[in-house]
Protein backbone atom coordinates (compact mmCIF):
# COMPACT_ATOMS: atom_id res chain seq x y z
CA UNK A 1 0.00 0.00 0.00
CA UNK A 2 1.45 3.62 -0.96
CA UNK A 3 1.84 6.04 1.42
CA UNK A 4 -0.89 8.96 1.01
CA UNK A 5 -0.04 12.52 0.85
CA UNK A 6 -2.53 15.26 0.46
CA UNK A 7 -1.49 18.45 -0.94
CA UNK A 8 -2.32 21.95 0.71
CA UNK A 9 -4.19 22.36 -2.63
CA UNK A 10 -6.38 19.52 -2.25
CA UNK A 11 -7.05 19.91 1.05
CA UNK A 12 -8.14 23.59 0.62
CA UNK A 13 -10.15 22.21 -2.43
CA UNK A 14 -12.14 19.82 0.37
CA UNK A 15 -12.89 22.29 2.68
CA UNK A 16 -14.19 25.33 -0.33
CA UNK A 17 -16.33 22.68 -1.35
CA UNK A 18 -17.56 21.67 2.02
CA UNK A 19 -18.39 25.03 3.05
CA UNK A 20 -20.31 25.35 -0.16
CA UNK A 21 -22.40 22.76 0.63
CA UNK A 22 -22.89 23.50 4.08
CA UNK A 23 -24.93 26.46 2.68
CA UNK A 24 -27.35 24.14 2.22
CA UNK A 25 -26.90 20.72 4.26
CA UNK A 26 -24.38 21.19 7.36
CA UNK A 27 -24.99 16.94 7.22
CA UNK A 28 -24.77 16.12 3.40
CA UNK A 29 -21.26 18.52 3.60
CA UNK A 30 -20.13 16.20 6.40
CA UNK A 31 -21.03 12.85 4.30
CA UNK A 32 -19.51 14.29 1.42
CA UNK A 33 -16.09 14.80 3.69
CA UNK A 34 -16.22 11.28 5.09
CA UNK A 35 -16.95 9.77 1.38
CA UNK A 36 -14.08 11.66 -0.27
CA UNK A 37 -12.09 10.63 2.94
CA UNK A 38 -12.73 7.16 2.24
CA UNK A 39 -12.64 7.30 -1.07
CA UNK A 40 -8.84 8.62 -1.08
CA UNK A 41 -7.97 5.83 1.46
CA UNK A 42 -9.01 3.71 -1.39
CA UNK A 43 -6.83 4.63 -3.77
CA UNK A 44 -3.67 4.58 -1.41
CA UNK A 45 -4.44 0.57 -1.59
CA UNK A 46 -5.29 0.75 -5.54
CA UNK A 47 -3.43 3.71 -7.07
CA UNK A 48 -4.07 2.61 -10.74
CA UNK A 49 -7.65 2.34 -10.44
CA UNK A 50 -8.53 5.19 -11.28
CA UNK A 51 -8.23 6.40 -14.89
CA UNK A 52 -5.98 8.86 -16.62
CA UNK A 53 -6.67 12.63 -16.75
CA UNK A 54 -7.36 12.83 -20.61
CA UNK A 55 -5.94 16.96 -19.71
CA UNK A 56 -2.47 15.80 -18.65
CA UNK A 57 -2.26 12.52 -20.73
CA UNK A 58 0.60 11.28 -18.28
CA UNK A 59 -0.12 7.69 -16.45
CA UNK A 60 1.30 8.76 -13.20
CA UNK A 61 -1.77 11.17 -12.75
CA UNK A 62 -4.94 9.77 -12.31
CA UNK A 63 -8.35 10.63 -11.15
CA UNK A 64 -11.45 9.19 -9.37
CA UNK A 65 -14.52 10.50 -8.56
CA UNK A 66 -16.74 11.29 -6.11
CA UNK A 67 -20.50 12.64 -6.89
CA UNK A 68 -19.45 15.53 -9.49
CA UNK A 69 -15.88 16.23 -8.33
CA UNK A 70 -12.69 14.86 -9.97
CA UNK A 71 -10.32 13.93 -7.00
CA UNK A 72 -7.05 14.07 -9.09
CA UNK A 73 -3.59 12.64 -7.91
CA UNK A 74 0.07 11.81 -8.94
CA UNK A 75 1.29 8.37 -8.19
CA UNK A 76 4.93 8.60 -6.64
CA UNK A 77 6.96 5.66 -6.39
CA UNK A 78 5.53 4.54 -2.89
CA UNK A 79 3.06 7.44 -2.87
CA UNK A 80 0.25 8.41 -3.97
CA UNK A 81 -0.14 12.49 -3.66
CA UNK A 82 -3.93 14.11 -3.90
CA UNK A 83 -2.99 17.11 -5.63
CA UNK A 84 -6.67 18.83 -5.62
CA UNK A 85 -10.39 18.08 -6.30
CA UNK A 86 -12.46 19.53 -8.69
CA UNK A 87 -16.03 20.13 -9.46
CA UNK A 88 -16.22 18.38 -13.21
CA UNK A 89 -17.72 21.10 -14.66
CA UNK A 90 -14.84 23.59 -13.82
CA UNK A 91 -11.51 23.04 -15.75
CA UNK A 92 -8.32 22.14 -14.18
CA UNK A 93 -5.46 24.29 -13.50
CA UNK A 94 -2.57 23.76 -15.67
CA UNK A 95 0.25 22.94 -12.89
CA UNK A 96 -1.27 22.30 -9.37
CA UNK A 97 0.58 22.52 -6.35
CA UNK A 98 3.60 20.20 -6.52
CA UNK A 99 4.86 20.95 -9.63
CA UNK A 100 3.56 20.35 -13.12
CA UNK A 101 1.72 16.99 -14.11
CA UNK A 102 3.90 15.41 -16.23
CA UNK A 103 5.91 12.20 -16.04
Amino acid sequence: MAQLIWALRAVEDLEEICNFIARDSEQFAGVFAQQVVALTGTISKWPRLGGVVPEYESEKIRERLCHNYRIVYRLGRDTVEIVTICHGARRLPADPPGGPLTD
